[in-house]
């Protein structure tokens, strides 16, 4: 069995505190309509780490960084009048993902590189990667229990949380700092390309049949895991890629409870139910 391995084993557990954390900011991008901040933002993180691999520096650190630059980015270009949020994102999404393919390029092993960085390595975690994992998971689910109320009211009514005093633009700087940390810690795993698979489509396969949001979040972890799961169980018998493999399992996950919904004929749209939370949570 391949879960006797030790390496799957950590793979298997890195998997599943990656789903863990992005669960609790996918959610609220799915919520909003931000998954082409999320796509931008997980290309955004590559000049980071292409910098990182060729000064030989923790590629971490440079993840973050770029990370932070192109949050900074997006919220900065924001403000400038007769630019759409999408044009600027759009800008920023390609100029970052155009920096990071010229700085690799640079590199002698570019092609092995540019894989890496892309569709990451899940069976070549390591120990301490599960313990960095493990701390993005408390802190992620530190700020989402704190921020919960205003995150809520900022994915619904921006002028309703003004009025209620609950800040808007220091919740979406929270939200867009629990955004990259996901991001941030899961391009190890399942690399930047295939981290957006992970980010949206548990939580989008759970507000499916949810009802309110915190079972949005505890049903988009449980997909994101059963997706780590039977991901790496296909990937060990048939040979395929690891992180390929369980992101294109979440996203068959998410079709297949699409397409149950719609014949079944039973599930309403969850969305007005979560309004009627965040209503309830104003």
């Amino acid at each position: 069995m391949p879960f006797e391995v030790p390496f799957v084993q950590r793979a298997l557990l890195a998997g599943i505190l990656v789903s863990l954390v992005c669960a609790l900011a996918g959610t609220w991008v799915v919520l909003r309509g931000m998954a082409f901040l999320g796509d931008a933002m997980a290309h955004g993180l590559l000049p980071g780490v292409a910098l990182a691999s060729v000064l030989g520096s923790n590629l971490m650190l440079g993840a973050a960084a770029s990370a932070g630059l192109m949050a900074t980015g997006v919220t900065a270009l924001g403000r400038v009048r007769g630019l759409s949020r999408d044009t600027t994102i759009g800008l920023l999404f390609v100029g970052m993902l155009s920096i990071g393919v010229i700085i690799v390029s640079h590199s002698r092993s570019f092609a092995v590189d540019l894989t890496g960085f892309l569709f990451g390595d899940v069976l070549a975690v390591r120990a301490a990667d599960l313990v960095l994992l493990a701390v993005a998971s408390a802190g992620a689910g530190l700020v989402s229990s704190l921020g919960y109320r205003s995150f809520v009211a900022l994915a619904f009514d921006v002028r309703k949380a003004h009025t209620l005093g609950l800040r808007p633009r220091l919740a979406n700087a929270l939200l867009l700092g629990l955004l990259t940390v996901a991001i941030v810690v899961s391009f190890h795993v399942v690399g930047t390309l295939l981290v957006f698979g992970l980010l949206i489509a548990p939580p989008a396969t759970a507000v499916v049949w949810a009802r309110r949001i915190p079972t949005v979040i505890a049903g988009a972890a449980v997909v994101g895991s059963l997706a780590t799961t039977v991901g790496l169980l296909v990937s060990w018998h048939w040979g395929t890629a690891a992180g390929a493999t369980i992101a294109a399992t979440a996203i068959v996950l998410f079709f297949a409870s699409a397409l149950a919904a719609h014949l079944h004929r039973r599930v309403r749209p969850a969305l007005p139910d979560v309004e009627r939370e965040a209503e309830q949570a104003q």
